[in-house]
């Protein structure tokens, strides 16, 4: 035998029933067992089949979630529990308080990563998927988390996707009345055209018009409608990819592919109509303010003027947040895949046309289409780069201003976005620095409309840049009509757009950066849309009765691929081979016909839309969820005015696009009436990121964390000297710890505590598995003061609290008073701190502690480390669990001070210290001042001019 494990052989024959990792390991086991038999984290609801006790659903609530996981096939490493452990204290202080908590934990399981592992191995992903599931389960359960198993999930599930489907036809059969700011059914808009209450633009009257055209028409209202859309495509790949996945470079994250622009027909979100709702109703929102100001961003809300440029039979519209400066747009620029291009390119150059502008090419036609496929190989950051060359070619084609007449030259250049505005710009190459260099570059005129103020005066042929403000006068902006000469921006803004609304040449409106969302993903592992095609093309809705629609069967998950290069290519969705199942025969209400179904799926965003819902009603087959459960967990209440759920846990990588989806779905079933609250979220708390230190040898090659060793201040690898660097933890960069490790080790009590007391959960912080062994030992000496380690025994005895000795009374009720309050603060580290604090007080005084303290300490800790709390629960003769017992609550008397210690200052400088009661007053504290001894003498005699008082910890006398 090894002298280690003789030395171990010695400890456990001398403290048989020492907390140990095995003795965790099977205390933890049997409690988790024993939760899942009793039920013991299962909510209640006020009505339906998760319904209980009538007097417990009548506690106050507290709905706290997590944000969605996606179950990876690596599994989870240290860095992944953080929010789980910090959510699960905080429901577990919660029930202790007299809440009714619903707590649990659901997939989010579609997706790219199992569609590709698919791809790879022929495995199905469901398969894969759920195997994973199951891996995350098993890590998720030993480390105890408080979860109402009956109201988990995954998207996958059909019963699941059924209502995600349902929420879509909901979208898909509404539009938003502008007049009445709310979605309604489309049915109300059918029934205006038809009475002639709305007009149907062109004149014509709504029976007038053919199956086809009414279609066209209600997609122009519709909240989901298809469009040709510009997509990010990758031909390599054979899918259209998210913004997210395409590099900076241009290029897919997956495989390196070349990313091109195209259009293809796409399902969409008319999130664009809810605008002013999202940004209005984040203000009711308790929310990180950096995360408002990250949506209000992403949504950009901006005040300015439409403006309509003819051309030709058409006319280009542009929206400016400055129509001040009007007079000095001297040519326009129209993003490469905008409608018009093809419209107004003629078949040759107009006479004059400079050689800069053409591009090399012979025709207009030839330099548009070269330029196009040149923009389309770029992604919008290339394109968005304040220092590249500026780029473009002529159309061939003039557009009107419309404050002067002046004939303008049209543009196409990739510094323009179809995704900003409308796709079009007037370019004032005086008062922007973008269009001044395209100015420059292309040889076109710039002229001065805003007085400068630097100095530089008014000859453009001079200027280095651009000189913009919002200070200067306007000049040299008049017509027969107008004149905005001498005017300040504020002024000059409001006449030119009275001007431009009386002339019917643009008017005053509001633009916002936020785009219609794009709902179409060309891949197998997704959502089916529950939608099909008649033989004229037109989309109908699958009845309720025919949903949910599964996923079919098919052979190959690959998508098509193509020649990387080739932009000229459209994808072959998977779903599009299984033709038994594209082409059906339906009936729909109106007798059996031939349809053609949607081959794209839902993006993976969709389930995570809604999922806070079925947490509340998980086995609800015949609606969404009840109305009277909707309204008990998360209608509007005193300080939730759009109620939502009252704790939301995660990342703030999801700040804009999940966050923002989810509300958007939210206001559409709260304005159709299907739900109570109109915002998901009403509390979101960031936790930070567990990091861990990344090491890497001479080649830049990541090397096993594990096995490097310090030597001198230096790290080394088999010898060779590496770099290290803290950064992300994660299995590619080969620092990964995962939980069972740690738990195998020390228990899961032990990491929880680990992980909560590393920092302020909102603040990232550094792994360091060395350290862990510290909340180990404390749980060690939580032990040690209740049982004894020889005989397994209680060690507290009956005493009586007016016996129990001040001192350990006062360090237990400031405990209890600080925790409490921390807990409630999710301020775990510093609760922690306390916890530890009191525990090394109540070891350093020794003896058997009195049950009455002992049994406040284990509730202290129970929300922390439940495991070892249920076992000195039970040790200490209770009988049923921890969990939903009273958390303590502290005597006022001893949280405060006996006395606090008052510094007396003469001239500044400290002549006595006092011991004064905390709630003395002002006027007693100077008597008490002015009768010491050592101020007495101090003064030695002096008058005094003046007395400072600040009870109880400060006295300031001033001498005469």
């Amino acid at each position: 035998m090894s002298e280690t494990n003789n030395a171990a052989g010695v400890e456990a024959a001398v403290a048989p029933h020492r907390y140990t990792a095995v003795m965790a390991a099977d205390i933890e086991a049997r409690w988790q067992d024993f939760w899942d038999a009793d039920g013991t984290y299962e909510a209640p609801n006020p009505t339906g089949d998760l319904a209980g006790d009538p007097q417990v659903a009548a506690r106050p609530k507290k709905f706290i979630m997590d944000m969605f996981p996606y179950p990876s096939g690596a599994g989870l490493h240290v860095g992944h529990p953080l929010g789980y452990i910090a959510t699960d204290v905080f429901a577990r202080f919660q029930r202790m308080t007299g809440h009714n908590v619903l707590h649990t934990l659901g997939f989010d399981a579609f997706g790219l990563p199992a569609e590709q592992y698919a791809v790879q191995t022929g495995t199905h992903p469901r398969t894969s998927t759920e195997a994973n599931m199951e891996n995350m389960k098993a890590q998720l359960r030993r480390l105890g988390l408080g979860h109402d198993k009956r109201r988990s999930f995954a998207t996958i599930d059909p019963e699941y996707y059924k209502w995600t489907q349902w929420i879509f036809l909901q979208i898909f059969n509404s539009w938003y009345d502008d007049d009445l700011k709310k979605a309604r059914p489309i049915a109300d808009l059918v029934q205006q055209f038809e009475t002639g209450e709305r007009a149907v633009d062109g004149g014509r009257s709504w029976t007038e018009l053919s199956a086809t055209e009414r279609a066209d028409v209600l997609s122009e209202y519709r909240l989901a409608y298809a469009s040709d859309a510009p997509v990010n495509w990758a031909p390599g790949l054979g899918t259209v990819l998210a913004n997210e996945e395409v590099t900076a470079d241009g290029r897919s994250e997956r495989g390196n592919f070349p990313v091109f622009k195209a259009k293809l027909r796409q399902w969409n979100m008319r999130i664009t109509a809810y605008a002013d709702r999202l940004l209005d109703d984040l203000d009711g929102l308790d929310w990180p303010e950096a995360i408002k100001l990250q949506q209000r961003n992403w949504i950009g809300r901006s005040e300015g003027a439409r403006v309509d440029f003819p051309i030709g039979d058409d006319a280009i519209t542009v929206f400016t947040t400055r129509p001040d400066t009007l007079f000095g747009a001297t040519y326009m620029v129209l993003a490469p895949e905008h409608e018009l291009v093809e419209k107004i390119v003629p078949a040759a150059w107009p006479e004059g046309t400079r050689q800069v502008w053409t591009g090399g090419q012979a025709t207009p036609a030839e330099a548009v289409a070269a330029y196009r496929k040149q923009a389309a190989a770029k992604s919008d950051v290339e394109r968005q780069a304040e220092a590249k060359d500026k780029t473009g070619v002529f159309t061939g084609a003039y557009a009107t201003n419309p404050v002067n007449g002046e004939q303008v030259p049209v543009f196409i250049a990739d510094y323009v976005l179809m995704g900003y505005g409308t796709g079009a710009i007037m370019a004032v190459p005086a008062g922007d620095q973008r269009d001044f260099e395209f100015a420059r570059a292309f040889e076109l005129p710039i002229r001065c409309i805003v007085e400068p103020t630097d100095g530089r005066g008014t000859d453009t042929d001079t200027w280095e840049n651009a000189f913009g403000s919002y200070e200067a006068k306007i000049i040299a902006s008049s017509n027969d009509q107008i004149s905005l000469d001498g005017m300040g921006v504020v002024e000059a803004k409001a006449r030119i757009t009275e001007w431009l609304e009386r002339t019917g040449k643009g008017a005053g409106t509001v633009n916002f950066r936020l785009r219609d969302w794009l709902f179409s993903r060309q891949r197998y592992w997704g959502e089916p849309f529950p939608i099909v095609y008649d033989e004229d093309g037109i989309a109908h809705p699958l009845p309720e009765s025919m949903l949910p629609l599964e996923l079919p069967e098919v052979d190959d998950y690959t998508p098509r691929t193509f020649d990387p290069d080739d932009a000229d290519t459209e994808p072959e969705t998977p779903l599009s081979r299984n033709q038994e199942w594209v082409n059906v025969t339906l009936d729909l209400g109106d007798g059996p016909k031939k349809y053609r179904r949607e081959t794209n799926t839902m993006p993976n965003w969709a389930g995570s839309c809604w999922y806070e819902l079925r947490y509340l009603d998980p086995h609800n087959s015949e609606k969404l969820v009840d109305p009277a459960i909707e309204q008990y967990w998360m209608g509007p209440r005193e300080g939730q005015p759009t109620g939502g759920v009252d704790l939301y846990v995660g990342g703030a990588e999801h700040a804009v696009l999940h966050l923002l989806y989810a509300r958007f779905w939210s206001k559409v079933l709260f304005d159709l009436g299907h739900i109570s609250s109109a915002e998901p979220f009403h509390k979101l708390f960031n936790q930070g990121m567990i990091q861990a230190y990344v090491y890497r040898d001479a080649r830049g090659i990541a090397v096993p964390a594990a096995e490097v060793e310090e030597r001198d201040g230096a790290y080394y690898y088999e010898g060779e000297k590496v770099s290290r660097l803290l950064g992300k933890m994660g299995k590619s960069l080969k620092n990964a710890v995962t939980p069972d490790e740690i738990c195998a080790e020390y228990g899961a009590d032990t990491l929880r505590l680990y992980e909560m007391a590393m920092g302020p959960l909102d603040v990232s912080r550094p792994w360091d598995t060395r350290a862990v062994v510290g909340q180990f030992r404390l749980l060690q000496r939580l032990w040690r003061n209740i049982v004894d380690e020889a005989s397994g025994e209680v060690t507290v005895v009956d005493t009586a609290e007016a016996d129990i000795d001040e001192a350990m009374l006062r360090a237990l009720h400031k405990a209890i008073d600080g925790v409490r309050g921390d807990l409630e603060g999710m301020r775990f580290n510093t609760a922690i701190a306390k916890v530890t604090e009191l525990n090394n007080h109540l070891t350093k005084v020794g003896g058997p502690l009195p049950r009455s303290v002992a049994e406040r300490l284990v509730l202290l800790v129970a929300p922390l480390a439940p495991h070892v709390a249920e076992e000195l629960w039970r040790k200490l003769g209770h009988t049923g669990s921890v969990v939903h017992v009273d958390f303590p609550v502290a005597d006022p008397q001893y949280v405060v001070d006996e006395a606090v210690t008052c510094v007396v200052q003469i001239k500044g400088k400290v002549k006595a210290r006092l011991e004064v009661s905390p709630s003395i007053s002002d006027e007693e504290l100077e008597k008490v001042a002015l009768a010491d001894e050592k101020v007495i003498a101090a003064l030695d005699g002096a008058g005094i001019r003046k007395v400072i008082v600040r009870a109880p910890k400060l006295v300031n006398i001033v001498p005469a």
